[in-house]
This record gives structure tokens, sequence and C-alpha cells, in this order.
């Protein structure tokens, strides 16, 4: 047997009691084998620090551990005895059926992927688990040897419910399996059987897992490699829908925006996204729609998924009529990981168009703003905000550097100061960041009478503060809660924007295509997370237009792990089942597709049933990427406009002797 692991035991702790107990589960022996069920043995040893985070996590094979939530939400629907005897479909770590054997008094379990079946059983042995047995074979027949059984829990989703499982119930027994019409999405189902051929039949809810492959189930069709895939109906018929719909580009500079900009007409938001944080074409489309933007429709704010206090230095410099440094801060710009996400030569093109744009409009309309919307300078704020005071308040100044003391022990690693407080090992800084921000707010008209622009700058930091210290707690509460809460202050913060520069403020967006795409429209809803789109959606209707943005292959910058160095990586050729798989395959290299009210209506209704798409961030794993960077989606409920690129490349960073030929004034300058 092995030494259970107890390096985890505290993220075990804090798992139970934030994904379980928080989601109102409360049933002590499903709570006690959580927390004694070591999850990072069941995965492999590089995702051991994975182990305990709010979502499903590849393994071998090309499979997935399923979320704990849902290992503990199905358990709970079996509603099971500790006598009860569980049949699982499904094994693949084991991890649920260790989970099961806590709880049941006996489990067996079936999987249709041999050396699946053969490492979980060592897994479940090495823990002195003797009430588990493993089988290896075809799961949506069952294992008839051992039947009938108390309850069956099938983790793999099907047309129906296997006939051969339904014969294998006990009279009283339950089934709980997920099953839709199609591979993607699913219902969570509950059948109790009340009789030799009687029935009931519950629903608890959408869910998404792997297809259920067998005789009673789908049918194993395509292989990608080593994954294995079903193409979606129709594909070549969509994908010609879609060659007759795009309208190609042959060049970024230079090409005529017209047509999108009159489908964009009159709206006030325009949210452009991007497939990853790291790819050249990306950026330099967008930057080309936001100048046709800013010359042809008025707009004069441009928000960014940046740092404010990174964004207001570059924000300074576009405005150049104004002091370069409003503060004593330094004014080096995106220093901190990932550096090349804004520091790069696309982004600096951009920015020196609109310090020139600004210079020769000057007097004769208002300047256009950048500003960032993120809220990962916690202790950049926090000195932007001593900085104003000492200039305006100086007793003020001396209040706020008391109440930020609770903060500052922890200033080169915050995520830890949120490890330590909700574990009860340092106390909560909730009630001094949130009086700094109520206080700031209270005085900011008396305090806007000398400069209006600081008095934003000030309130935004103390609120950026505020919802930082929120988030680095919320962290270890769930990925929902700490998505959310970042979404959430992202959308308040441009709120703020539109209410400082004017009513009529027309903005335009950058973020990345999660943020900006409607995440009711996306498997992300599903979980309860909520984005900026959707948060835009929702109050400005048609007023907001989403743009999204995919690609085939090429390069990308990014990095193989948060902190770790950049790299110029080779993005892999599509998922068969991808919306990027349709793009390719209606072989245009580049294009642009209307979504919202395309001339076909039947290219909206083809689209509408979800497929895979891919996300790419600053961190890439091609090893695990249907695993990492995929999720289901609606694509034309998520964007109204998207844009295609067959073939990318990486995105150049401004480093070394590119940046020491900047002024030493400008905010890229080394």
């Amino acid at each position: 047997m092995v030494a259970q692991s107890t390096e985890f035991d505290s993220e075990r702790e804090d798992m139970v009691r934030a994904q379980i107990l928080a989601r109102g589960i409360r049933d002590e022996r499903v709570l006690h084998a959580f927390r004694s069920v070591p999850r990072e043995l069941f995965l492999p040893p590089e995702l051991w620090e994975f182990a305990y985070q709010d979502s499903p996590l590849p393994i071998e094979q090309g499979q997935t551990i399923s979320q704990p939530y849902i290992v503990a939400m199905m358990t709970i629907a079996l509603k099971l005895g500790p006598d009860d005897k569980v049949l699982e479909i499904g094994t693949g770590s084991g991890y649920a059926a260790a989970i099961l054997a806590k709880v049941a008094r006996q489990v067996y379990t079936v999987e249709r992927h041999q050396e699946l079946a053969r490492l979980a059983a060592r897994r479940l042995a090495e823990l002195g688990l003797g009430n588990v047995l493993t089988h290896h074979g075809d799961g949506s027949l069952g294992w008839s040897e051992h039947a009938p059984y108390d309850a069956i829990v099938v983790a793999a989703g099907g047309p129906d419910v296997p006939r051969a499982l339904l014969d294998q119930l006990n009279v009283g027994g339950r089934l709980v399996m997920p099953v839709g019409e199609g591979r993607e999405l699913q219902k969570m189902v509950r059948v109790t059987r009340r009789g030799n051929d009687s029935f009931e039949r519950e629903e608890l809810g959408d869910v998404r897992f792997v297809p259920l492959i067998g005789a009673q189930g789908w049918e194993a069709d395509e292989a990608w490699d080593g994954h294995t895939t079903r193409v979606p109906s129709r594909p070549a018929g969509v994908a010609r829908l879609v060659r007759e719909e795009a309208l190609a580009f042959e060049k970024i500079e230079g090409h005529d925006l017209g047509p999108l900009l009159e489908r964009i007409g009159d709206a006030h938001l325009v949210l452009i996204g991007e497939a990853s944080h790291g790819t050249s074409e990306f950026y330099r489309m967008r930057a080309e729609i936001t100048k046709g933007l800013i010359r042809s429709r008025g707009f004069l704010v441009v928000a960014v998924e940046a740092d404010w206090p990174d964004a207001a230095a570059v924000n300074r410099w576009v405005q150049s009529d104004r002091p370069i440094l409003a503060t004593g801060s330094d004014t080096r710009v995106f220093r901190r990981f990932p550096t090349w996400m804004w520091r790069n030569h696309e982004t600096l093109r951009f920015v020196e168009w609109l310090r020139e744009r600004n210079a020769e409009l000057r007097g004769e309309r208002p300047p256009v703003a950048f500003h960032g919307l993120d809220l990962y300078s916690l202790f950049t704020s926090i000195q932007a905000v001593l900085e104003f005071l000492d200039r305006v308040d100086p007793g003020a100044a001396r209040v706020a550097r008391h109440r930020y003391a609770c903060l500052t022990p922890w200033e080169t690693d915050p995520a830890a100061y949120g490890r330590a407080a909700v574990s009860g090992r340092y106390r909560v800084c909730e009630r001094e960041a949130v009086a700094m921000l109520s206080d700031l707010m209270a005085r900011r008209l008396d305090y806007a009478e000398r400069d209006g622009e600081s008095v934003l700058d000030a309130v935004q930091n103390a609120r950026l503060v505020a919802d930082a210290e929120r988030y680095y707690r919320s962290m270890y509460y769930g990925a929902n809660e700490s998505w959310n809460l970042r979404d959430q202050h992202m959308f308040d913060t441009l709120e703020s924007l539109l209410a400082f520069h004017g009513e009529g403020t027309k903005a335009v967006l950058w973020e990345h295509n999660s943020h900006l795409g409607d995440a009711s429209a996306t498997e992300m809803g599903l979980r309860g997370q909520l984005n900026v789109g959707q948060l835009c959606r929702e109050k400005y209707g048609d007023a907001a237009f989403l743009i999204g943005f995919g690609t085939d292959h090429g390069t990308v910058a990014a990095a193989d792990d948060w902190g770790a160095p950049m790299q110029v990586m080779n993005v892999r050729p599509s998922h068969p089942e991808s919306y990027e798989r349709l793009c390719r395959d209606a072989e245009i290299p580049a294009f642009f597709l209307h979504l919202r009210e395309p001339d076909r209506a039947e290219l909206r209704l083809e689209l509408e049933t979800p497929r895979l798409e891919r996300a790419i961030g600053v961190v890439y794993r091609p090893d695990t990427e249907l695993q990492s960077h995929y999720f289901h989606a609606s694509l034309p409920h998520q964007f109204d406009e998207y844009v295609w690129i067959d073939d990318t490349r990486a995105v150049r960073p401004v480093l070394g002797a590119d940046a020491a030929l900047l002024a030493r004034s400008h905010p890229f300058a080394p």
C-alpha cells in the first residue's frame, strides 16, 4: 500500500469546503469520502499541483477525471446506503470508484480502455480499497456476472439509458447517467426501478461528459491523435455554407473594412476577442478594426485586458499633451508575467498610431483614451492610491498606509495571502480595503476639483485593491467564483469609464474570446460562469457587437506553465469536431463571417449546434490540447462576427535591442 500524501491535505479540505459543502452537499459519509481519498494519486504526477482545482483534468488515454463536484453530485444522486452494491461504468482514473467504495459496501467498475482499467486497479489496490473490483469491457453492456445492483452510475453520455443496464438494476435501485441526442451536451437523469418493467425517470440538470462508446452507446468513429471522436453531421455541407457566406480578405493592413463597419452600425460597444494571447494576426486585425471605428464611428475609449496602472501610463503617453508621469511611479509597463501579451510590436504599433492620431486632432475633438480592465495589479494599485493621497490629502494617506499594511507582507506573492486568509492562518484584509474605497468615493467630488482624471485613477485603483483582495481569496473557493469576480470587475470598470467619459461614449474592448464571447452560449455558462460579453449583452443588447477570432495552425507565443519563459510553440491543426475545422474545410485562408443576421439564415441554424472551440491563453499545452484548450460553444449565439485566419504566427515581444531604441520616457522602454 502506498503512503498517502499529506502535502495536499489542506488543499483537499479547502476543496471539500468550497466546492462541495458550499454547493449544498451535506451528507457526512460523502464528505468523509472526499476528505479521505487523495485525488492527486489518481492523476499523472505532472498534474498533481492541479489536483484540487474545480475542474476536470486530463488523464491517460486522452480521457479525463471528472470535476470533484460532479462526482459528489452523482454520488448523492445515487442515494446510497452502507450495504449497497454499486456498478460504475467508466472507471477512468479510478477516483470516483474510490469515493463510492467509501460510501457503499461493494463497487464493481467497468472500463473500455484496458490500460486505464489496469492503472485504476493498481491505484485502488495500493490505497487498500479491497471492496472494488475492476473489469475491462464494454460498459454499455454492464457486468451481468455480479447483477443485480442497488445502484448504477455511468460516467459517460449516451443517446439513451442502455437496456442492458436497466436489466441489471435491482427493484428499488437507482441509475444515474448523462443522456443526450448528441455527444456534446447531455441531461443528467436518474432512473429508479419500481418493478420488473416499471421505471421512474427524473432530470437533474445539464452536464457534459465524454461519449459512452459501446454496443448500446455511441459508435467509435474517427481518431484524432489517439482521441476517439465523432465528426458532426453534414460537415461538408456546413463548410460549403461557410465558404459561400464568408467575406475573404488577403491582407490585414489596408483591407477595406467598410462592410464590417456597416454591420457594426450604431453599436456603442465593440468587443474584439482573440483565440490566443500570443497570435500576431489577431492583434493586427483587431488594431485595424479599432482604427476604423475611431476614424469613422467616433470611438473614444480602448479598454483592454491589462492592468489598470500599466494602461494608465500608456494613456498618458498617447495623450502626449499631458505629463508623461502623473505620479512618482515607474512608467515602465507590462513587466509582470506574461510580458509578451501586451509588450509586443503589434501593440506598440497601435499605441504609436494612437499617439499620432491624438496629436493630429488636438483641439478638434477629445483624445482617444487607453485603459486597462484587469485586477492583477494589487500592490501597484496600492502604491498609486498612496501617491495620489500624498499629493492631495496627506492625512488620508497616513490612514491608507495603516490600512493597506494588512496586505503588504504578501507583496511578492498575493496568491499566498489568499491561501493564508482562507485557511485561517492570517486575518482577512477585506474590511481595510473596502474602507479605503469607501473613503475615496465619499471624497471624490472634493478631490476632483484639483484633477478629475487623477481622481478616476485613484478611485479605480482603490476599487481594484478591494476586488483583488477578494479575488485572491476566492481562488481557493473554486474556479467559478474567482472567474466571475474577475469578469464582473472588468465590466464594472468599463461602466466607470463610460460614466467618466460622458453620455454616448463609444468604447472598443480587447480581451480573449473567453471573456468577450457571450458565456451563456458556452459550457462556461452551464458551469455557472459569466463574462464581460454576457454582461454587455444583458445591459446593452444589440448596442454591443461581439467579434471572435479563430485559427487552424501556425505558431503562438505562450508558456508551458504559469510563470514559465515564453516559447514560440507550434499550434496543432484543429480538432475534427471543432468550429475551427469547419472553417479550415471552407478552404478560404482568411475571412469575415457575419453571424448575427447572415444573408442565408440556414448558416446560423447549422452553426447553432454546439461544437468544440479552441482557446489558447498565456499557457499552451499541446499534448493535452483536447482537455486543456477546447470547450463547447454555440458560435452564432456567442459572437456577432467571426474572423478566421487559417495560418497564423506568434507575436513579437518588445525586448532587448528593440526596446532600447525607444525614447527613455516611452512606457515600452526597458
